[in-house]
């Protein structure tokens, strides 16, 4: 098979009958070999009906229905689990993605060999720019800092092409769908380009991801990558280090104001008790806290990635 298309979406029916259409044309004109797995997150409306009806009509429709909302990371990740496309592509179910840009990404993977391609929507069709574009801007200049990835403009393009050996090889859990460029790096696969696409504005409904909560919500997200990938296999790395570094600091603390105190008796000079002084307090709990850490590393070597629950979802249906 050639391509999988992959539409994470959540109360949608009125956009899926045209996002299809567009997507078997685009397929058909370029004599593809496809298939569309749609992955109901848990929507409230005819979605899922819409998404049996076009699947009655057309076999290379696929359908996932979860029970309830689990957001788009689990709906990409089961999505992945099912795709047997050379190559996956990504879209939103809102129709501002353009299935056009398909056989562009194709050749990008195919031919120019890249693991990833990331669509780059220049010229976004978008309201507010305090809800969404300021937000969006100032998350892409961090993301492109942490990550190190710094070619890509746009790391939340829902656009985007894989290589299917890519998507079998990264986990996407919580909410690091806004990441999968930063996974797919860290999981070995370097070569990721960048491509710019056509944005349409929304044809039907609104947006389900706007305003600030969004944005902070993504910095949250990213430091947790940054640590997991920096210090998750090695977590003694960083909780070892803290912790040593303060127990030493606390234990020569404690040294100095008891070799004040002596100094004090040894000259004859008054010397008040050495529990009467804060810094013996401060010393003495940085020598505790010091000592935590350390241990709370040992415990997080032996836990490590070792969850065997992250990625369980509870799916109803399936097609």
């Amino acid at each position: 098979m050639d391509i999988s298309v992959i539409v994470p979406l959540y109360n949608e029916e009125e956009s899926l009958p045209d996002l299809h259409a567009w997507i078997k044309r685009v397929m058909d004109e370029n004599k593809f070999t496809y298939e569309i797995i749609f992955v109901n997150d848990g929507s409230t409306d005819k979605s899922w009906k819409v998404i049996e009806e076009l699947a009655s009509k057309n076999p290379e429709v696929h359908g996932i229905k979860f029970r309830r909302n689990y957001g788009k990371s689990p709906a990409l990740f089961c999505g992945f689990d099912r795709a047997e496309g050379d190559v996956v592509i990504t879209m939103d179910a809102d129709l501002q993605d353009s299935p056009d840009e398909i056989p562009g990404l194709y050749k990008m993977i195919m031919e120019d060999d890249y693991d990833l391609v990331s669509g780059y929507k220049q010229n976004r069709k978008q309201g507010d720019p305090l809800s969404k574009t300021i937000p969006t801007k100032l998350f892409n200049a961090t993301a492109r800092a942490v990550s190190g990835i710094k070619n890509l403009h746009d790391f939340n393009c829902g656009l985007k092409a894989y290589k299917n050996e890519v998507v079998k090889n990264i986990e996407v859990y919580g909410e690091m769908h806004r990441y999968i460029p930063y996974l797919a790096k860290n999981a070995g696969f370097a070569k990721i380009g960048e491509k710019p696409v056509h944005h349409q504005a929304r044809k039907y409904g609104k947006s389900k991801f706007m305003g600030w909560n969004r944005f902070v919500n993504g910095y949250l997200d990213l430091l947790s990558l940054w640590f997991i990938s920096t210090f998750g296999l090695k977590p003694m790395h960083i909780f070892g280090f803290v912790g040593t570094l303060m127990f030493i600091i606390g234990f020569f603390s404690v040294v100095t104001v008891g070799g004040i105190k002596l100094y004090a008796i040894m000259n004859g000079t008054p010397h008040p008790l050495v529990t009467n002084s804060p810094y013996f307090y401060i010393a003495l709990t940085m020598m505790i806290l010091g000592t935590q850490l350390f241990l709370t590393g040992f415990l997080a070597d032996m836990i490590s990635r070792s969850s065997q629950e992250r990625n369980n979802y509870q799916i109803s249906k399936s097609i």
